[in-house]
């Protein structure tokens, strides 16, 4: 029989339960129940009072201070994706893959803002400070004035920041702290939702931009409590592909700039270097391009990127063929095969078909469904798409050619990087670039097969 004052709280989804249970009821997960109390021992940390409601329109708002300057620091793709800057009392979420940079990635935003004046602490939990001053010897940082400290408790963390005036702060990371006025482990569904919403209170009192380092689970989402990604001001993704040298900082939500913002960065010796123009990071320049080969031209936040699909469709050796796609949604890519089958006469159902995004990199946008079909019907035809030659556009399930947002900012891209032809939907030339209108996927298809670009 429970306590009284005792709930039992699932660590997978964070739903409360009056009694254990095998199953969650809200989740379906298994054995994630965990005891909790909700009685706050003395000492624990008080609640903060709710401050005067105020209206939109009330005397005296002519005459009140602008907002104070964003922190720049210094890291450009990291200010990029922040919507160009840090902003003061703001709390930031960022979770990755173990091992993936996030700690390096922080203790360089960290640094170079402290040398541009930023007063700036590195808060761990998980690594020394010893530890820390090396890597950023490793780094070049060691002649930066960031203030180190190793610990978990939030009450000294909390007391700490108190004591002295900062601008920026990095926790590393929120999930090995743990507050005493509550009894579950470091971790815990209950532990992480009252540190984190204790440091964002204080983030916002005190004016001071405070970044909370996010584990995440194996299937990919951050681990803990969805409130806390409610709770902040932006949440950034730090993604990696293992064998590839190239990171992405991705925003998936941001009050005070764009969502779906990326900044790419390359991983060396001496930490992360920006990487200024990504689509010639993930472009092959050697050589004809091959058959199964298309270039997408494409738009990450307000950045141009162009990216190479990869296609193989090759006879299956097996009953079932194989379906395999990397850096692609693959319902996505079913849904393209299909359209392939049944409006251009393409089959796959005795093939296997392999689709990959070069370079590491992951696509979502609709906009890719032409640069996968060309590439599948370049490999299914043997036949190479032109060298100078990219390829967008959205395919609907009858077929049509659906035309996409941003073309222009496309097509400039793809001229800098000197493409002077376009398959994309309409069929006006733009500066450099000729544009191939297509407005049906037959169409697209006949041009690869029969290659007829005029």
């Amino acid at each position: 029989m429970a306590r009284d004052g005792a709930t039992y709280v699932c660590q997978s989804c964070g739903a409360a339960h009056p009694k254990w249970a095998g199953q969650c009821a809200a989740c379906g997960a298994w054995n994630t129940l965990v005891e909790e109390s909700q009685a706050r021992p003395p000492g624990a940390l008080a609640p903060t009072r709710g401050g005067k409601a105020r209206g939109l329109a009330f005397e005296g708002f002519e005459s009140l201070s602008p907002p104070p300057p964003r922190i720049a620091t210094g890291v450009d793709e990291f200010d990029r994706v922040c919507g160009g800057g840090v902003v003061p009392g703001s709390a930031i979420l960022l979770a990755g893959d173990p091992g993936v940079g996030k700690s390096t990635l922080l203790l360089q935003v960290c640094g170079e803002a402290a040398r541009r004046g930023a007063r700036c602490a590195y808060i761990s939990g998980e690594e020394a400070t010893e530890q820390i001053r090396a890597r950023a010897h490793r780094m070049g940082l060691a002649d930066a004035p960031v203030k180190l400290a190793a610990e978990t408790a939030l009450r000294d963390i909390v007391d700490g920041l108190k004591r002295e005036a900062f601008d920026l702060v990095v926790i590393d990371s929120v999930q090995t702290l743990w507050s005493d006025a509550h009894e579950a482990g470091p971790g815990s569904v209950t532990q992480v939702r009252a540190c984190a919403g204790e440091l964002v209170r204080l983030a916002k009192r005190r004016g001071m931009a405070v970044i909370l380092v996010g584990h995440v689970t194996k299937d990919g989402q951050i681990a803990g409590p969805r409130v806390v990604e409610h709770m902040v001001d932006a949440v950034l993704a730090f993604e990696g592909e293992r064998g590839y040298p190239f990171r992405i900082l991705r925003a998936a939500k941001n009050r005070f700039g764009a969502t779906d913002e990326i900044g790419v960065f390359e991983m060396g010796d001496g930490g992360l270097a920006e990487v200024k123009n990504p689509s010639s990071l993930f472009l092959n320049d050697g050589g004809e391009r091959a058959a199964g080969a298309a270039v997408f031209a494409g738009i990450e936040g307000s950045r141009p990127v162009l990216v190479e699909f990869q296609a193989l469709v090759a006879p299956s050796v097996y009953g079932t063929p194989r379906r395999t796609v990397v850096g692609w949604d693959g319902g996505r890519l079913a849904m393209v095969m299909a359209v392939l089958e049944a409006r251009c006469g393409l089959g796959f159902a005795a093939r296997d078909v392999y689709l990959n995004v070069a370079g590491g990199l992951r696509i979502s946008e609709p906009a890719a469904d032409l640069a996968a079909a060309a590439a599948l019907a370049s490999s299914a035809l043997d036949c190479a798409l032109p060298q100078a030659c990219v390829v967008f556009g959205e395919i609907s399930l009858s077929g049509d050619i659906r035309p996409v947002s941003r073309t222009e900012i496309r097509l400039k891209e793809a001229a800098k990087l000197g493409f002077t032809r376009a398959l994309a939907p309409g069929g006006s030339d733009d500066g450099a670039v000729a544009v191939t209108g297509v407005t049906r996927l037959t169409d697209a298809v006949r041009r690869i097969g029969d290659q007829a670009w005029d």
